[in-house]
């Protein structure tokens, strides 16, 4: 963006050069303009809600409970026979994130299980053919986010805990991975054919073929999945489509964003990054849950607290990323109450907040002890997580900027502020309160 570039001008900030590694991952691939201006779309757009919903929900004991509990695929593979979410209303679902300020929603189509949550003629294994419902919610739910402004994305799983041609590593001689990907190809023409436009594949499971490497050795991957025939297919079928691989390593030609599963950008948080770096050349979507799990798990009562959500948000965007937070709907087909009144105060306090967070970028500046920095046009918001020494923010750099023109962004109240000749000094009031983010705007 202009903006960035210019505003890193202004600040005396270089583009900082990207790592060989990641340069060998992302040569190669020349996105199309639709997908340049999808990809800035996404980064405006900051907050999204993840849904994951399958036949797994009737368990309630999250979406690896086949795996986790070694349910035969035999035994699993009639409990469609009774799913039967009578509840499920697309247009409730998609009002209640839209409550939450969540400007996307990113829906599991097809789970590790293998069971298609829409319509399909590639597998009778299907949300239409197999269960008593026969209906398709992603053709509902799409309808219903096209309707209200929201915009749709399709988790789809690599890797099948089921099928016969896909090749488990346990033998299996049916394995057909030739096969497989036809099936994959097929499913991903039908995503993006029959619901309209999606803003992004996001696709997970590379890593069931990454071999553990010895002790100091480099991450070896010796599966060729055929990523160069899928990604070439989005781009083909929707040119603005984004596609994003949940794979825990440096992005590969084709990819559109780089995904931090339960990880800040650059912080193995969580052990599952098997790379510290971030890419500067595609958007970045940290993935996160609402209590522990995905999937509805009744016996998961470690629900996170609004203002511990709202400053993941915060921190997030302050580093240029996207959340995308996580509710796991029931075997009914409705949202959890918990995840419900958390997203509703979220989204109040968004209403309120949200043009320090939408549309903003952050600046080369890394995120200081006491917060974050992010900026659009004309402006700088300092969000202030924790209350600095002294109640003094010191900027590495200078503005120039006139009288009056930082202040609290919450009542409008100026603040004291000074020009160094090569900083730029904030006073923060001793009452602020940074229990969530207290918010200084800086009018350049």
């Amino acid at each position: 963006m202009l903006t960035t570039l210019l505003l890193s001008a202004f600040l005396g900030l270089s583009q900082a050069p990207l790592l060989p590694d990641i340069e060998e991952g992302i040569k190669g691939y020349v996105p199309t303009a639709e997908a340049v201006a999808a990809k800035e779309q996404f980064r405006d757009e900051k907050f999204g809600v993840f849904i994951h919903w399958g036949v797994y929900s009737m368990l309630a004991q999250g979406e690896w409970v086949m795996y986790n509990e070694k349910v035969p695929y035999e035994t699993y593979s009639t409990y469609p026979g009774g799913f039967y979410p009578s509840r499920f209303d697309a247009r409730q679902w998609v009002r209640q994130i839209k409550a939450s300020g969540a400007k996307y929603i990113t829906i599991t189509s097809r789970h590790h299980d293998g069971f298609s949550m829409f319509a399909t003629k590639a597998s009778p294994y299907n949300v239409m053919d197999a269960t008593p419902w026969h209906r398709d919610p992603i053709k509902e739910l799409a309808d219903a986010c096209h309707a209200e402004g929201i915009g749709l994305n399709f988790y789809y799983s690599l890797l099948d805990w089921g099928r016969d041609d896909y090749p488990r590593g346990d033998g299996n001689p049916k394995a057909d991975y030739a096969h497989y990907l036809d099936f994959m190809c097929e499913q991903i023409t039908e995503l993006l054919t029959n619901y309209g436009p999606i803003g992004c594949i996001w696709f997970d499971g590379d890593w069931a073929k990454i071999k553990k490497p010895e002790e100091g050795q480099p991450l070896k991957v010796d599966f060729d999945w055929g990523y160069e025939r899928i990604y070439k297919l989005i781009h083909t079928l929707q040119p603005s489509c984004l596609v994003a691989n949940n794979h825990h390593r440096v992005p590969i030609p084709g990819e559109d964003i780089q995904i931090f599963e339960r990880d800040i950008p650059g912080e193995n948080e969580s052990g599952y990054s098997r790379t510290s770096h971030v890419s500067q050349d595609l958007a970045l979507e940290t993935c996160k849950t609402l209590n522990d799990n995905w999937g509805y798990n009744l016996r998961d009562p470690k629900w996170k607290t609004v203002p511990d959500l709202l400053r993941t948000l915060v921190s997030i965007a302050g580093r240029n990323a996207n959340l995308l937070l996580n509710v796991g709907p029931g075997p009914d087909g409705t949202i959890p109450e918990g995840s419900v009144t958390r997203l509703a105060e979220m989204g109040e306090w968004m209403a309120i907040n949200g043009e320090s967070i939408y549309g903003t970028r952050a600046t080369m500046l890394k995120p200081q002890p006491w917060g974050v920095l992010t900026h659009k046009e004309g402006k700088i918001f300092l969000h202030v997580l924790e209350m600095p020494e002294n109640g003094t923010i010191t900027l590495p750099f200078t503005l120039k900027v006139k009288k009056g023109a930082v202040k609290a962004f919450a009542d409008g109240t100026v603040l004291p502020f000074k020009k160094g000749k090569t900083d730029f000094t904030v006073q923060v009031p001793q009452d602020a309160d940074c229990s969530i983010d207290y918010i200084i705007e800086i009018n350049l």
